[in-house]
C-alpha cells in the first residue's frame, strides 16, 4: 500500500468534507481528488518515466497541496524547494536531482532563474498569458482523469529532502514509501486525528508541515491555509477559523504568548500544539502549558527518520521530570543508545542515539559513502547524544555532529565558515550555536582578522547574509586577536564557544 491510497480512500469516504480551507475558497475532498488525478495525469504525460523527480518551490497554498498529492499519485519523487533559500542553494539541489518538472509560484520565479525543467505555475505569473502553464488551467484539460494505478515497492523513493549542504555537494535524504506510511500511522496514533480536525499550516509545506499533510487527509480532516504570515496571522487563524491542531517551532510559540492582549481564548478549538525542529527548555514548556493548557506535545526525529522516532504527549509532559525528555519510541521504530565501539548500552548510560525500522531512510541521493557511514548494520546513526531511562523515555544531551538548530532550521557551521572566510579581512573563523530564548539556538561566529585589517561586525554579518540568507547569518560576531588552538593548530571550537558564553553573561562582548 502507498500513501496516496489513504487519500483516495478518504475522498471516497468523506467526499463532501472540506479538505482545504484557503483564503481564496475551500476544496472538498471530491474536488481535491479530481484535481489531483488530473494533475497526476499531466505529470505522467509530460514525463512518463516512473520515479522521475518533480521539484516544488512555492509558499503554502491549496495549489501547493494539489501539486504535492499529484506527485504522490503519479509515482514520481517529490523534491521540496524552500522559497526562503538562496538561489545558489536551490540551484545545487536542482542540479543534483535533475527534476524534469518544476512547480512554482510567481514569487519564486526569479529565485529559480534559468534552472532546467518544464515549469508549471501555481498562480498567474506576469507572463502567464504568454503561454506558461498554470495549475488551474491544466487540471481543466483532464476532466475525466482516472486515478493512476501504481506498482512500486515499499522501498521506492517518495521524496528527496535536503538537510544542508549550501556549499559543496548537497546531501539529499531519500525517504521511501514505507517511511511515509510509518509516519502517517504514527501521527494518527499519537494525536488521534479525526475528520473533525482542522490543521493550521503555520510552518512551510517545504519544511515541517509536509509530514502532517497526509495524516490529516487520511482521516478526512481539513488543512487551513493562513492569510498572511507571522504570529498575528496564526492567532487570527485559530481565533476565527477554528483551528484544532498545529505544528510549529518553539520560536513561534514564544511569539504567540508575547502578543499584546493575547489569551487562551484566542485558541478556542485548539487540542494539540506540537512543537519541533528545536528543543524547548523545561521552563518554556511549563510556560506554554500554563498559557495553552494541556495540549503541548513534541516529537523527535530527523529528515533521515522523518518526524516521529519518539513522541511525548501532554499527559507525560504533566510530570515535570519528563519535560526534558523527547518521549518514547513510536510504532515500527527501535531507538537505542550506542557506544563509540558499536555496543548497545543499557538504560541510564549516555551514548549516541541510533534507530532502525521502517521510518529510516534508504540512504543519501547519489552518496553511497555518506550512506554507508550513517547506516551501519541497519542502525541509523543520528549524531545526537542521549540517554534512555528505565521507562524508555529518551533524553537528548548534546549533538555529536556540528549543527546549529535555530528557529527550527538546521545550520551547518562549515557552510557559514566557508562564506565568512571569503571576506578579504577574515583570516580564520569558527561558527557555533549558543542558547537563545527566541531561536532555541542562535548562530554566532568567532573571527580572527588578517593582520593589518579592520572591519565592523555589521559588515561581516551583511556579507554572510547576502550569500546565505538570513537563517544562516550569525547573530553576533566575536573578534579574537588569535583564536585558541590545539597543539596541532586546530581551532578549539568548544573553547571559543565557552568564551563567547562568558562574554555574553558578563556583558564583555566584542
Amino acid at each position: 500500500m502507498l500513501p496516496i491510497e489513504l487519500f483516495w480512500r478518504a475522498a471516497d469516504r468523506w467526499p463532501d468534507n472540506v479538505a482545504i480551507d484557503a483564503p481564496g475558497g475551500s476544496l472538498r475532498y471530491r474536488e481535491l481528488a479530481g484535481q489531483v488525478a488530473a494533475l497526476a495525469t499531466h505529470f505522467m504525460t509530460l514525463d512518463p518515466a516512473p520515479q522521475s523527480r518533480v521539484g516544488i518551490c512555492a509558499g503554502n497554498s491549496a495549489e501547493h497541496i494539489v501539486a504535492l498529492l499529484a506527485v504522490l499519485a503519479s509515482g514520481k519523487i517529490w523534491v521540496p524547494l524552500n522559497p526562503k533559500s538562496t538561489q545558489p542553494e536551490l540551484r545545487r539541489i536542482i542540479d543534483a536531482t535533475t527534476p524534469s518538472i518544476v512547480v512554482l509560484d510567481a514569487a519564486s520565479e526569479a529565485l529559480l532563474g534559468d534552472a532546467p525543467g518544464t515549469r508549471l505555475y501555481t498562480d498567474y505569473a506576469d507572463h502567464a498569458s504568454g503561454g506558461a502553464d498554470v495549475l488551474s488551467a491544466v487540471v481543466l484539460r483532464y476532466p475525466d482523469a482516472t486515478r493512476p494505478v501504481l506498482d512500486l515497492h515499499r522501498d521506492a523513493t517518495q521524496a528527496i529532502k535536503f538537510t544542508g549542504g549550501t556549499t559543496g555537494a548537497p546531501k539529499g535524504v531519500m525517504q521511501p514509501y514505507r517511511a511515509w506510511m510509518t509516519n502517517i500511522v504514527n501521527q494518527i496514533h499519537a494525536w488521534g486525528f479525526t475528520e473533525a480536525d482542522r490543521y493550521v499550516m503555520a510552518a512551510p509545506i517545504t519544511h515541517g508541515t509536509s509530514t502532517y499533510v497526509m495524516p490529516i487527509l487520511a482521516q478526512g480532516g481539513c488543512h487551513v491555509i493562513m492569510e498572511g504570515s507571522g504570529a498575528e496571522a496564526v492567532r487570527a487563524t485559530f481565533r476565527d477559523r477554528a483551528g484544532t491542531v498545529c505544528f510549529m517551532p518553539p520560536t513561534l510559540i514564544y511569539m504567540l504568548m508575547a502578543l499584546p492582549g493575547t489569551s487562551r481564548a484566542d485558541y478556542p478549538a485548539l487540542r494539540r500544539l506540537i512543537y519541533g525542529g528545536a528543543p524547548m527548555p523545561p521552563q518554556k514548556i511549563q510556560q506554554a502549558r500554563e498559557f495553552f493548557g494541556s495540549v503541548v506535545a513534541t516529537t523527535y526525529g530527523q529528515t533521515e527518520a522523518p518526524q516521529l522516532l519518539t513522541v511525548i504527549g501532554p499527559d507525560d509532559l504533566a510530570d515535570e521530570r519528563r519535560m526534558a525528555s523527547v518521549g518514547r519510541a513510536t510504532w515500527f521504530s527501535e531507538v537505542a543508545i550506542m557506544s563509540p565501539d558499536g555496543r548497545l548500552l543499557p538504560r541510564g548510560e549516555v551514548g549516541e542515539v541510533v534507530a532502525r525500522g521502517d521510518l529510516v531512510m534508504t540512504g543519501y541521493w547519489n552518496r553511497p559513502d555518506l550512506t554507508a557511514a550513517t547506516i551501519v548494520d541497519g542502525w541509523l546513526h543520528t549524531g545526537d547524544r542521549g540517554m534512555l531511562d528505565a521507562q524508555g523515555f529518551l533524553y537528548l544531551k548534546d549533538r555529536l555532529r556540528e549543527v546549529v538548530i535555530t528557529g527550527g532550521f538546521n545550520v551547518y557551521p562549515i557552510d557559514v565558515e566557508n562564506a565568512l572566510g571569503q571576506h578579504p579581512a577574515v583570516h580564520e573563523c569558527a561558527v557555533f550555536g549558543v542558547p537563545d530564548d527566541k531561536w532555541g539556538e542562535a548562530v554566532h561566529a568567532a573571527v580572527q582578522l588578517r593582520e593589518g585589517c579592520a572591519v565592523q561586525a555589521t559588515e561581516l554579518i551583511a556579507f554572510v547574509r547576502e550569500r546565505l540568507g538570513p537563517v544562516q547569518t550569525p547573530k553576533q560576531i566575536h573578534f579574537h586577536t588569535s583564536l585558541p588552538r590545539s597543539t596541532v593548530g586546530k581551532v578549539l571550537k568548544n573553547t571559543v564557544r565557552d568564551q563567547a558564553l562568558t562574554a555574553l553573561q558578563t556583558g564583555d562582548q566584542a
